[in-house]
């Protein structure tokens, strides 16, 4: 097996600046160290993870902590984040901290105490009290995707914006009766956030609000899943009071919609037009229209911001929030007139 000493003879260095040089620790022009590492890549020499440890003090390990890994959002979070590790050389250690499970507690009273990472990705965590108070203590620089914390680095997308995005999209096609659609059920898991949620609805009521239509904001609440969405609409759909337009909390939900409305035999966007917030791996296959974020994009920013904090302790806490841009397809369109004849006539009836 070749070792440091192969390395080092071969780029012509001594031990010492070959060792700085695949370490990292230590000074080193950057033409003799990748000097030293075309040498290693050429001897098949890897340092061990150990020994690079007790030279930097570094574990080359970050954790990432999320309440789950099979929905979409947080699985493509995952691959821009490990991506992003695999480039930098870095290890990735996962944690599924499911919401009031035991597995969670062990993971903020015992896995994390153990800090066997330089540093933490919290994918929309949203801790209790007892359990951010545990992250602030573990002394390693934490960024939060999703779900923000005062005093950790957040990469978010600006969902209140989305959200009136999207409303003032269905607006414009002359929709006043627009349904807010998810979100807000007691029994239902906070998968991307309840803090998510509620931006979202109250990026919707201002919209509506602005438009003249506050009155006519309805939420009508459901879990975040294609399931969820359905059954829900089909009991909004089913009614002859219907909205001309919804607006799913998440593309699922807003899918959801759409199987629920041709079901019914209502057609979309003729009889009735819905939009998402996502832009889903489903979105396309249904024509949804929804405004598009890209998870694999935080996740690479997360990892680019947590090296920041590991170059430059001192660093403070940043806010990065993107905005979702509108990907219109065929899931809305104008207001049928028939329909927004029916919605005069049920507004006077409230006079």
């Amino acid at each position: 097996m070749m070792g440091i000493a192969d390395v080092a003879r071969l780029a012509g260095v001594s031990k010492s600046t070959a060792s700085r040089a695949l370490t990292g620790a230590g000074y080193v022009s950057t033409e003799t160290r990748a000097r030293v590492q075309r040498a290693a890549a050429e001897l098949g020499y890897v340092a061990s993870t150990s020994a690079v440890s007790l030279v930097t003090g570094r574990t080359r390990n970050v954790g990432v902590v999320m309440p789950c890994v099979n929905r979409w959002f947080f699985a493509e979070v995952l691959e821009g984040i490990q991506d992003s590790l695999l480039e930098e050389g870095l290890n990735l250690t996962l944690y599924d901290a499911q919401p009031g499970t035991p597995g969670r507690r062990r993971i903020f009273e015992d896995f994390l105490s153990r800090k066997q990472f330089d540093g933490l990705i919290a994918v929309g965590l949203e801790p209790e009290d007892a359990e951010l108070a545990r992250l602030r203590r573990i002394g390693k620089p934490v960024v939060s995707i999703v779900g923000g914390s005062e005093g950790l680095s957040v990469i978010a997308l600006d969902d209140d914006y989305a959200a009136r995005r999207a409303t003032d999209h269905l607006i414009a096609l002359g929709h006043r009766r627009i349904l807010f659609l998810g979100g807000g059920a007691p029994d239902g898991p906070k998968v991307a956030g309840s803090d998510v949620e509620r931006a979202r609805r109250e990026g919707y009521r201002r919209a509506m609000e602005d438009a003249g239509m506050g009155d006519l904001a309805q939420h009508v609440m459901s879990r975040l899943s294609l399931p969820s969405g359905y059954a829900a609409a089909v009991d909004v759909l089913g009614s002859r009071d219907r909205p001309t337009a919804i607006l799913g909390v998440c593309d699922e939900v807003a899918i959801g919609a759409i199987i629920a409305a041709r079901r019914l035999g209502i057609q979309v966007p003729n009889d009735l037009s819905v939009i998402g917030i996502d832009d889903h791996e489903y979105a396309e296959m249904f024509a949804l229209t929804t405004l598009r974020q890209t998870p694999r994009e935080q996740g690479a920013a997360a990892v680019r911001t947590l090296l920041e904090h590991l170059a430059d302790p001192e660093r403070p806490p940043s806010v990065i929030r993107t905005q979702a841009r509108l990907v219109v397809r065929n899931s809305t369109g104008p207001v049928n007139p028939r329909q927004s004849a029916a919605v005069a006539d049920a507004s006077l009836g409230r006079l």
